[in-house]
């Protein structure tokens, strides 16, 4: 099965040389494949479950997403799932899918730099490379695979704003590369526990509030106060290094934790976990912030 969001991948620019200036979600899942003449020999279904721009992707789709992605691995005759997707917000699609379905079988997303359009487009090769990820008996739970690398949903961070190998696994966590149509895998995705579609089962609008705030050169507890005015539930920090803050805005975190808000403290660095100490506020382990945050925010859903 080949689910489409939208994404760069669907987009369409008025100049051939255009990279940048496009539209993202113009074409449909359907017509990508067609484009991708060795896909023909294959057995495969698609649908289009949403179509927008990634940035914009929110909980509604998210929780659609993750119906129709059980619903097809539900199905004997589907031996995986490819999923068409935008570059901006892939990591989190992924990770969330990862935490709450945790699929024996593989879910491979997929995107693309380019649009539809370009002199050449880095669409149609990542999806030959990801339904082929996703057709190899050792291939399971949710991954990545961009560029010719295959990577966890857990590790995978988009590192450029406009390369066509944008995507990197933290720590060195990529399991293998495609080549000329073959997998050579490294290493294997662990085996994990899925939540289940009953986590999210609720209304999206009555979904937990969760945030991110950013440590920096002279960060203070304005930001979080503002959030604690407007009834957040739980506040993600990126600290610098091993998740250090600044004084002003610690303290401002504390007193949102002796509030009843739930405060991670992540990092902003590429790689690495947070450390954990007594003295300080809870980890995220090696999750980057927006990782940290749907985990928070699964975490909440649950009470």
């Amino acid at each position: 099965m080949i689910l489409g969001t939208g994404g760069t991948i669907a987009g369409t620019a008025t100049d051939v040389a255009d990279n940048v200036g496009y539209t993202a979600a113009q074409v449909g899942v359907a017509q990508l494949v067609k484009a991708v003449p060795p896909l023909a020999t294959r057995r495969l279904e698609t649908e289009q479950v949403a179509q927008l721009d990634s940035k914009d992707m929110d909980f509604a789709t998210w929780q659609r997403l993750a119906q129709r992605v059980a619903a097809q691995l539900a199905r004997p005759e589907v031996a995986g799932i490819v999923i068409t997707h935008g570059t901006d917000t892939l990591e989190e699609t992924a990770y969330f899918l990862q935490r709450v379905l945790a699929p024996t079988k593989p879910v491979v997303i997929t995107a693309a730099m380019r649009p539809v359009t370009a002199l050449q487009s880095d669409g149609p090769q990542n999806l030959l490379d990801a339904v082929q990820v996703a057709d190899d008996a050792l291939a399971r739970g949710v991954l990545v695979v961009f560029a010719g690398a295959i990577h966890t949903a857990e590790q995978v961070r988009k590192v450029h704003s406009y390369r066509v190998d944008a995507f990197a696994s933290a720590d060195g966590g990529k399991l293998g590369v495609v080549e000329e149509g073959r997998v050579r895998w490294w290493a294997q995705a662990m085996l994990s526990e899925g939540l289940g579609l009953a986590r999210i089962a609720r209304p999206v609008a009555n979904w937990p509030r969760v945030q991110i705030v950013l440590n920096h050169v002279g960060a203070d507890g304005t930001i979080v106060r503002a959030l604690l005015a407007q009834g957040v539930d739980g506040l993600v920090v990126a600290g610098t290094g091993n998740g250090t803050l600044s004084t002003a805005l610690e303290h401002a975190l504390r007193e949102a934790q002796a509030s009843g808000v739930r405060v991670l403290r992540s990092t902003r660095s590429d790689a690495g976990p947070v450390i954990a100490s007594n003295e300080a506020l809870p980890s995220a382990g090696a999750l980057s912030p927006v990782k940290a945050r749907i985990e928070l925010l699964l975490e909440l859903l649950r009470e």
